[in-house]
């Protein structure tokens, strides 16, 4: 199946939407809220929300926050002219709760794009490229080969066994699904999980990865900040090149 961003564009039918999950606590970032930190400029959301708001394959955002934050994502959301933000609503207590509570302001859509709030370094090409893999099964992934060699360890530190690492891959944000399948996977299975790709797994269906890029980091911690910081100058410049 091809991915055709024509048909999304002139709203006949396989309608896009995208959730951004910024709900998190920031518990890692010393008191900061992580996602309206100012990133050269812009608040570290804003950069997921211009670049889904400008791309030609999304048709609708919810956009989903803290629960004392709604009036800062609205002022944001409108700084930015993001029209294609249809909502902005509070998360819930695990990040698959946000999602849903995003999803259930999406009814019209055929297809999901989730992305991660706190990943700054999202491109066009990362959507596009999520939605042409998503077609083939229904569901993907932005993935990127482990560099570390990666140690299984007990509770005293002791080394278990050294999984080989020519299969394992570090799996980032955009993730895409189709919107019934994503549906499915949020009503039927109540596992805590970090990723909506693992709730879908856990259903049987098949997820696909395509190639992420290391440059797409999550911003976790204070001293993130300043390397994205770097990585968003960079991307900067690629694009005026």
């Amino acid at each position: 199946m091809t991915w055709t961003p024509d048909v999304s564009t002139n709203g006949t039918a396989h309608r896009v939407g995208a959730i951004i999950v910024a709900a998190g606590s920031s518990t890692r970032m010393g008191g900061l809220d992580k996602i309206f930190h100012p990133v050269l400029g812009l608040p570290l959301v804003g950069y997921s929300l211009r670049v889904l708001q400008d791309s030609p394959e999304v048709d609708d955002i919810v956009l989903v926050v803290a629960p004392g934050s709604i009036e800062t994502a609205q002022r944001l959301v409108e700084a930015l002219d993001c029209t294609k933000v249809v909502a902005v609503c509070p998360g819930g207590d695990r990040r698959q709760d946000s999602v849903n509570n995003g999803l259930a302001l999406l009814p019209g859509v055929e297809w999901v794009l989730v992305q991660d709030g706190a990943r700054p370094c999202i491109t066009q090409h990362m959507v596009r490229l999520s939605l042409e893999t998503a077609a083939i099964t229904g569901a993907a992934v932005a993935a990127v080969p482990v560099k570390d060699t990666i140690k299984v360890v007990d509770d005293d530190g002791g080394v278990v066994h050294t999984v080989p690492r020519d299969s394992l891959r570090a799996i980032q944000s955009p993730q895409t699904f189709t919107a019934d399948i994503l549906r499915r996977a949020h009503k039927e299975v109540d596992s805590s999980v970090t990723d909506d790709a693992t709730l879908v797994e856990l259903l049987g269906y098949q997820v696909r990865s395509y190639p992420g890029s290391y440059a797409n980091i999550k911003v976790t911690t204070p001293e993130d900040i300043a390397l994205v910081e770097t990585l968003l100058s960079s991307l900067r410049q690629e694009v005026k090149s």
